[in-house]
């Protein structure tokens, strides 16, 4: 956000929600996957889960030493405390008391905060018992997968439809803009969930149609996720514009988590085929809120100018 124009934070937004997903669909799909693999090769489950997450660990330590010396550092990242008084603990405790309330204080903040915590409704439900429905038993209402094709369906051919989403969704932003982007995405986000209630309501057995419908939701979720990462970076602009980026994406972690938490308890009362239902009609939430963003959001915000 500080090293790049808006133009380019819209370009490259897609691409930036893609990796954010990416995070979702390795430790549902890739992982599974492998520990798959490994349980079908030794034929002892904890053992693969073993060697599973500690390669994990192994390759997320490997990332973090990267991005110590490959993060950008821009001119204009700078602290903002600058006292020499000696007493940085008050300094600081201050600096996040201004920060906090200007963030309560900006324009329009209430219903940023509706925004970011409802357009993600049926995703929310939907991602939680995306991978349970896949590998549930037939007579429950699931596809009775194996593990190693759930693998392949959700972590290799969906990544790539949700890469092709993200990029589209960034490059189509970049063009016109976050207001015109965001019906176009907010229908991709939500029209995709039809996808589950076919496969609920038909059970398909062909690993080719299932793979088809994942590859469906998947890249209207990367196409559509893009309008709201974009809103986001649109709300935080203005002082402290890091500092309350990061305050959105604890309210977009919270869209996640609260469906996620009664998303089980749903699904045992209601069974798949209800469950996608019921997700298809939290859609309209998704168009609410999308309509009320669509009026505050500046017309000009994300385009592309020949300035940049």
């Amino acid at each position: 956000m500080l090293a790049q124009s808006q133009s380019s934070q819209a370009a490259f937004v897609g691409v930036r929600s893609t990796f954010y997903r990416l995070a979702n669909v390795f430790g549902n799909g890739v992982i599974v996957a492998v520990a798959g693999f490994l349980e079908s090769h030794y034929g002892n489950i904890p053992m693969a889960w073993r060697i599973t997450v500690c390669g994990s660990a192994v390759l997320l330590t490997l990332l973090t030493i990267y991005h110590i010396f490959m993060i950008p550092r821009p001119a204009a990242d700078v602290p903002n405390i600058t006292s020499d008084s000696g007493n940085a603990a008050g300094e600081i405790f201050k600096g996040f008391g201004k920060t906090v309330s200007t963030f309560f204080k900006k324009p329009g903040v209430w219903l940023a905060i509706v925004f970011m915590l409802c357009y993600r409704l049926p995703e929310a439900f939907l991602i939680k018992m995306c991978t349970p429905f896949l590998v549930a038993a037939r007579e429950l209402g699931g596809l009775g997968m194996k593990t190693e094709e759930v693998g392949l369906a959700y972590g290799t051919i969906g990544v790539i439809f949700l890469l092709l989403g993200g990029i589209l969704g960034g490059l189509l932003a970049s063009r016109i803009g976050l207001k015109k982007s965001l019906w176009p995405m907010a229908a991709c986000m939500t029209l995709p969930c039809l996808s589950f209630v076919y496969l609920a309501i038909v059970q398909p057995t062909n690993l080719l149609t299932i793979s088809a419908c994942i590859a469906i939701e998947q890249f209207g979720y990367g196409f559509g996720f893009t309008a709201y990462m974009l809103y986001m970076m649109y709300f935080s602009e203005g002082q402290f514009k890091t500092s309350h980026y990061a305050f959105c994406t604890c309210f977009m972690a919270l869209s996640m988590m609260i469906p996620g938490m009664f998303a089980g308890y749903i699904q045992e009362t209601l069974g798949y085929r209800d469950f996608f239902w019921m997700v298809i009609v939290c859609c309209i939430v998704t168009v609410a809120v999308t309509t009320m963003a669509y009026k505050k959001v500046s017309p000009e915000y994300g385009m592309k100018k020949t300035t940049d």
